[in-house]
């Protein structure tokens, strides 16, 4: 795979060169554009670019097609949540929630970026659920008119062992997180498997073990003994703090 630490600068290329005319007007045939088109085809990706406040995605590159079955001019937040694991719904609202939020604080604030990344199950172009990387890169600019933009990659990381069952996450301003995935990139916030992070969610519902043990078919037994390796990861004294710090990073 080409250049796969290195090449994530061409997206700064091409903010640099169609930002500046709102990303209207991106031409396919531009060596940039067509450069990308190749990498991302060999390396199974696609990317977008979207403006946060009008809520409207402005470009879509070609291969929306090979990887969701939906065609670039077509592709909309609904795609997503249609193409969502039922299992993901709740976690994915939470994102799409709290990438509103950076957006407009970066907005107010009329300067900065924001890195936001995470890991989800969803339909891939033949109807079977893949692990797809959503890497965001949310931006202030004040030309062609004050507005916070968004370019995502997105990866299909099914070739990566263990991504299934594990949940990455990243919000931060590291740019060196801001590269192809690799087993280092994805571990980061993946401190809870699926089955943990399952738990988490029914407990901060309120379910108890008994209840949590009947939704999952799983044994009370089971579920204590998840419950004891949630605590000693999170190094919390209770759920109760746990999920509070959960809230406040947006995953709750």
């Amino acid at each position: 795979m080409k250049e796969q630490l290195s090449y994530y600068n061409l997206f700064f290329r091409v903010i640099e060169k169609y930002g500046p005319g709102g990303f209207t007007g991106i031409d396919e045939k531009d060596p940039l554009i067509a450069e990308l088109e190749q990498i991302m085809k060999e390396n199974d990706q696609f990317f977008y670019i979207g403006d946060m406040i009008l809520f409207k995605i402005i470009y879509t590159s070609k291969r929306s097609l090979d990887m969701m079955g939906i065609v670039p001019a077509e592709l909309s937040g609904i795609n997503y949540f249609e193409a969502l694991h039922p299992d993901e719904v709740h976690r994915h609202s939470l994102g799409r929630m709290l990438l509103l939020k950076l957006a407009h604080q970066l907005y107010a604030e009329e300067s900065g970026y924001r890195l936001l990344s995470s890991s989800y199950r969803m339909k891939n172009a033949s109807g079977k659920y893949s692990n797809f990387l959503m890497q965001f890169f949310i931006f202030y600019s004040s030309v062609p008119y004050k507005s916070v933009f968004a370019l995502k990659v997105q990866t299909n990381i099914d070739r990566f062992r263990n991504s299934k069952h594990r949940n990455h996450y990243y919000l931060g301003t590291d740019l060196s997180n801001f590269r192809y995935p690799d087993p280092d990139l994805l571990m980061i916030g993946s401190l809870y498997s699926r089955r943990e992070f399952e738990i988490i969610s029914l407990l901060e519902k309120g379910d108890s073990t008994n209840q949590i043990a009947e939704k999952l078919y799983l044994s009370p037994n089971t579920v204590n003994t998840h419950r004891r390796n949630i605590l000693r990861k999170s190094g919390k004294a209770n759920i109760k703090e746990l999920i509070h710090e959960l809230k406040e990073d947006g995953l709750l």
